[in-house]
């Protein structure tokens, strides 16, 4: 019986997709960081994937992309290449991927010699993946939601079984390609994990990626998990992804953002990392909120404890160094 399904290769165009394209690299010189540029240096072995080979996979399998799980099919091998280049992934590294979709991330990263665990909602496209690299020892896919899988357990028994617990601790890596609806739930999980990750690399939506790391302490666009990230991690801005390399093609522009996290020895010095947060929630939460902030700082005494008119007290010696090393240039005028 024939399936009810449309044949994807027949319902779209196809697409080009430049090697080495010099736009993937351009942005808006108004908003965007300095130009940087990547040294690629992984080597296929596999066969890489394109436009037909993903719309193929999609096929065998009679699927088409869920818009309830935010699927967007990566179609530019290239830029796979550019993700696993930019997280510095090394023969023998473990690599944690959030949605390996129908493998073609997976198969750059295995081709780069990583041993991968991917977590993947939609049971379908698990099975897909399963398959597909069932043929190596150095891949492990869970079906699982993301946002409820204990990912700490699964990370310390991969790392455990890869003879990674030696004196010298071996951190895995973060690579993905995650859908956008679910980005500040996958920061929020994974940035506090410094003992188990060294990198995090991220393919996020492009407007999302430079507020995370562009936005100044004194702009409306300043908001709590810009503290967070800044409080767990160093992100850089790597470059800008066009829609047109996804396939079904979102309404906005991707980016890729790397972040280096911190150990705990170096997070600011807080008492509670609990309390300080929920102080950022409160203050954060009202426009007048970053003006407060920063006549706080400029009035800084350093042995009297001050409270951000919500009630919520904390001792300034705690916060201010954080609030330096975050936005020195910013703060510097009013201290």
């Amino acid at each position: 019986m024939k399936s009810a399904t449309p044949n994807l290769l027949q319902s779209l165009p196809p697409i080009s997709v430049s090697p080495r394209n010099p736009s993937l690299l351009a942005h808006n010189s108004l908003t965007s960081p300095p130009k940087r540029t990547l040294d690629i240096t992984c080597a296929s072995k596999r066969s890489p994937d394109d436009y037909h080979a993903t719309l193929k996979a999609l096929n065998s399998r009679d699927r088409r992309p869920r818009k309830s799980l935010g699927q967007h099919y990566m179609l530019n091998d290239e830029i796979n290449e550019q993700l696993v280049a930019s997280a510095n992934v090394e023969e023998g590294d473990l690599v944690l991927e959030i949605g390996p979709g129908t493998g073609s991330l997976t198969n750059v990263l295995i081709d780069a010699g990583a041993t991968v665990l991917a977590i993947e909602k939609d049971a379908h496209m698990a099975a897909l993946v399963r398959e597909r690299f069932a043929d190596t020892n150095r891949f492990k896919v869970l079906q699982e939601d993301f946002i409820k899988c204990h990912i700490r357990s699964h990370m310390l028994s991969m790392l455990e079984s890869m003879g990674s617990l030696s004196e010298k601790p071996r951190y895995a890596k973060v690579v993905a390609n995650i859908p956008f609806n679910i980005s500040t739930d996958v920061i929020k999980q994974l940035l506090p994990m410094g003992d188990i990750f060294s990198e995090i690399v991220l393919l996020l939506q492009d407007e999302t990626a430079l507020r995370l790391v562009e936005s100044s302490l004194r702009t409306s666009e300043y908001r709590p998990i810009n503290i967070f990230v800044n409080f767990y991690s160093d992100p850089e801005y790597k470059f800008k992804v066009p829609r047109s390399n996804f396939f079904p093609q979102p309404k906005v522009d991707a980016a890729v953002v790397r972040f280096k996290l911190k150990q705990a020895v170096d997070y600011p010095a807080v008492s509670s990392t609990k309390s300080f947060f929920s102080m950022v929630v409160s203050s954060l939460s009202t426009t007048s909120c970053v003006l407060k902030l920063l006549a706080l700082v400029k009035n800084y005494k350093s042995t009297v404890p001050f409270t951000i008119g919500f009630g919520n007290a904390t001792s300034l010696p705690y916060v201010l160094p954080f609030f330096k090393d975050m936005a020195m240039e910013e703060l510097r005028l009013n201290l």
